[in-house]
């Protein structure tokens, strides 16, 4: 099997701010090249995990320049918004930025039919030379990518090259690896679910938690394709308090992962509304699971 274009393991990096709410692209690169050091293959910039849909175009293209030319792993570029024209017209001009990808979100809350969702892929991959990464996680839109569509996507747009999956329908996921084989490179899109997904094929996972758990994440990786399961659910074990931290009611994605940057020592600053502020419960919280953490690696 060839290696994956993005790598087994990324991290959907949160956007560091500054204190008056602008972006900060000192921590931004900071950050950037710690997540590259301690394992990931490649970065995913102004996705949800870095509230892109709090960020202006501008200050989008302005990030992803700036991370690009920090680390030397490629950089995927979230592009999509609710609005197809606006995708495409944003996407188009990702490539003058150094990125080497554009994660494609499905279009939020218009809640299109299948047919709307693959002609707003479809918008995205013409409009770019770039390789895309499709990414379904109807909790979040509203919508759920069926099979079938991302099947026919995959075979209609060359550069439709890999699917970040959070859907948690390890069903469908299943199917659409099954009927694409090597065409689609299959991540999961939810830490808690790596394992199983990995045993239906996934090359790997776009993460959360690896903010502050890349070694152990892709020491699982590393494990499953192996075939050592025994280690693979060791490690899955070792992790569960860091995917059970990484979003709740409470404190919703990405408020813990920055507080856990926080707690490391990173100058992420808090999100922007409507997420809003952290807490002394939250942070106290991050602390515990990081130091938790890095107790188990002796």
């Amino acid at each position: 099997m060839a290696a994956p274009r993005f790598g087994y393991l990324l991290t959907a990096m949160v956007t560091p701010f500054a204190p008056d709410g602008s972006l900060a692209f000192d921590a931004a690169r900071d950050l950037a090249r710690f997540l590259v050091e301690q394992g990931n293959d490649a970065l995913v910039v102004g996705g949800s995990t870095g509230e892109g849909s709090a960020l202006s175009d501008a200050e989008k293209l302005d990030l992803f320049a700036a991370v690009a030319e920090a680390v030397n792993v490629p950089v995927l570029a979230g592009t999509s918004s609710s609005d197809t024209a606006r995708s495409v017209e944003l996407t188009a001009q990702v490539a003058a930025t150094g990125a080497a990808g554009i994660l494609a979100t499905t279009p939020a809350y218009a809640r299109p039919s299948q047919h709307g969702i693959a002609a707003h892929f479809g918008a995205m991959a013409e409009s770019t030379p770039l390789p895309l990464m499709l990414y379904d996680i109807p909790v979040r839109t509203g919508r759920k990518v069926s099979s079938a569509t991302t099947i026919e996507v995959v075979r209609r747009y060359t550069n439709v090259v890999a699917l970040k999956d959070a859907s948690a329908d390890l069903v469908s996921a299943a199917t659409t690896k099954a009927e694409l084989g090597e065409a689609i490179d299959l991540y999961s899109g939810d830490d808690a679910l790596l394992l199983p997904f990995l045993a239906i094929g996934a090359v790997g996972l776009v993460s959360v938690a690896a903010h502050w758990a890349a070694p152990e994440f892709a020491a699982l990786i590393r494990s499953a394709h192996a075939g050592d399961w025994n280690a693979a659910r060791v490690l899955n074990a070792r992790l569960a308090p860091s995917c059970t931290f990484e979003s709740s009611d409470m404190y919703p994605n990405p408020l813990p992962s920055k507080a856990a940057m926080r707690a490391l020592g990173f100058v992420v600053g808090q999100c922007r509304l409507p997420l809003g502020v952290s807490d002394d419960v939250l942070d106290q919280s991050a602390r515990d699971v990081v130091s938790a953490l890095a107790a188990t690696r002796g």
